[in-house]
């Protein structure tokens, strides 16, 4: 971790937004008997876990975890893993979810899997949004928009109890 770490939200803040973005899910998806979250690992795949946690209290819909596997520093090389439970993607609703969009490189390299098969509906999903995107992706569900300067990172944690939150550097 850096020196200079500023909190801008507290996990009290982080499970509100994740909430919300469960009922947006919803909402969007509330006619598919599953929909299927694939997280880009490790953080964006434990946000999924936590948006399928919420979206099971508000709702009967069956929902499929993926773990979407690639090497972030050299995604045009990489190839995308998906692990997890092994389903067919035809005419169903995948969403793509990690927890930060920066340039959008990482997040339109993972959709790679996805466009390979004729599916229902393709979305993304992030807890933050940064505006430095190179790359033409929107993401769908936004827990949190936040305008940085390019030389700041952010930080979500999400597996530390004791550090949950995301972290501005």
């Amino acid at each position: 971790m850096l020196s200079s770490e500023t909190r801008i939200l507290t996990a009290s803040q982080v499970r509100q937004k994740i909430k919300r973005m469960a009922f947006q899910l919803y909402e969007n998806n509330f006619e598919e008997k599953q929909l299927i979250l694939a997280g880009i690992s490790p953080n964006g795949y434990v946000l999924a876990e936590l948006l399928a946690a919420e979206l099971r209290q508000i709702a009967a819909i069956d929902i499929v975890l993926l773990a979407l596997h690639l090497d972030k520093n050299h995604t045009t090389q990489s190839h995308v893993a998906l692990k997890g439970a092994t389903v067919g993607f035809q005419q169903q609703c995948v969403v793509v979810v990690d927890d930060v969009v920066n340039s959008g490189k990482t997040l339109i390299y993972s959709l790679q899997p996805f466009l390979q098969q004729p599916i229902k509906k393709l979305q993304t999903a992030v807890l933050v949004r940064r505006e430095h995107r190179n790359f033409p992706i929107h993401a769908d569900y936004v827990g949190y928009a936040l305008s940085t300067t390019i030389k700041q990172h952010v930080q979500v944690e999400l597996q530390d109890t004791e550090k949950f939150g995301v972290y501005l550097y």
